[in-house]
């Protein structure tokens, strides 16, 4: 396949989408949680015949305000029987959604190409010898253990360079990263492991986040993930996930004409409408 990073809106490249599919049953977005072969396949073609690049698949919810913490084991084995499924449906690349080591392990031994770590590589430190042993694409994600203060750009630039270092002394070449500012995962309070705290108004912060791509792209590429994310519930006055889907295309067309080059979806048909539109747009307007 071409490289994950190899992308870009001003490119030869199109902006690309990567279709999610949940194994876990805890995902806030219940639509998006297929288990068995049957309906795993159907949606896995589905999206491959409706516009997405890349299949990205979560074998346990990640949602900063939900406990959804479940063993290794449960995490790969869900993983693992979908990787199988989608490899016998499609050619698509897969990605897996993981910041456990062990569960990556898995997965690259099975054929997967690329590890969404939500942790930017610091959450599992055994996560560093997995990848420089496969030297897999990365997507790093903005992420930090303690609480981050002071402006959000500056500190989810800082946030992405350390683990642009840690992917370094991993041996993974620049051309196989893409880097995520973690929209709705930094908040005040949650229930989850994997959600970085801080002391400012959480929608504020994603909001300044997706008018700001372009300061934090530092040369790499940029996925951005908000599809049915619950700031836009705020916003919307929206608690139902499912009841998001405008919100979500109008986030997507504005990150992409701000400079998402990737867009991690659940709404596949429909982003790939709205994010064709907004590249052109964004082209025309930058040859003015």
């Amino acid at each position: 396949m071409a490289k994950l990073a190899n992308v870009g809106v001003g490119g030869k490249n199109p902006v690309r989408i990567m279709g999610i599919l949940n194994t876990s049953h805890e995902s806030f977005y219940k639509k998006s949680i297929h288990t068995s072969t049957i309906k795993i396949k159907n949606y896995i073609k589905e999206m491959e015949n409706t516009g997405a690049d890349f299949i990205d698949v979560g074998g346990m919810s990640t949602a900063p305000y939900l406990p959804t913490m479940i063993s290794e084991k449960t995490e790969s084995k869900r993983v693992l029987s979908a990787i199988k499924i989608i490899q016998n449906a499609s050619n698509l690349p897969i990605s897996v959604d993981t910041c456990r080591a062990k569960v990556a392990k898995d997965a690259l031994e099975n054929g997967v190409e690329i590890i969404n770590d939500i942790s930017g590589l610091k959450y599992d430190d055994e996560m560093k010898k997995v990848v420089s042993k496969f030297s897999p694409s990365l997507i790093l994600c903005a992420y930090d253990s303690k609480t981050v203060l002071g402006n959000p750009i500056t500190s989810t630039k800082k946030l992405l360079r350390e683990s642009l270092k840690i992917a370094k002394s991993s041996h993974i070449s620049s051309e196989k990263i893409v880097l995520d500012p973690a929209i709705g995962f930094f908040r005040k309070t949650g229930q989850g492991q994997f959600f970085t705290k801080i002391k400012s108004d959480w929608v504020e912060r994603d909001l300044s986040i997706i008018q700001n791509l372009n300061l934090i792209k530092q040369s790499f590429p940029i996925l951005i993930s908000v599809s049915n994310k619950s700031f836009l519930g705020r916003i919307l006055g929206k608690e139902n996930p499912a009841d998001r889907l405008f919100g979500s295309i109008a986030a997507e067309t504005i990150s992409v004409v701000n400079g998402a080059d990737v867009i991690r979806t659940h709404n596949v048909q429909a982003t790939k409408d709205a994010i064709t539109i907004a590249s052109k747009l964004s082209k025309q307007h930058k040859g003015l």
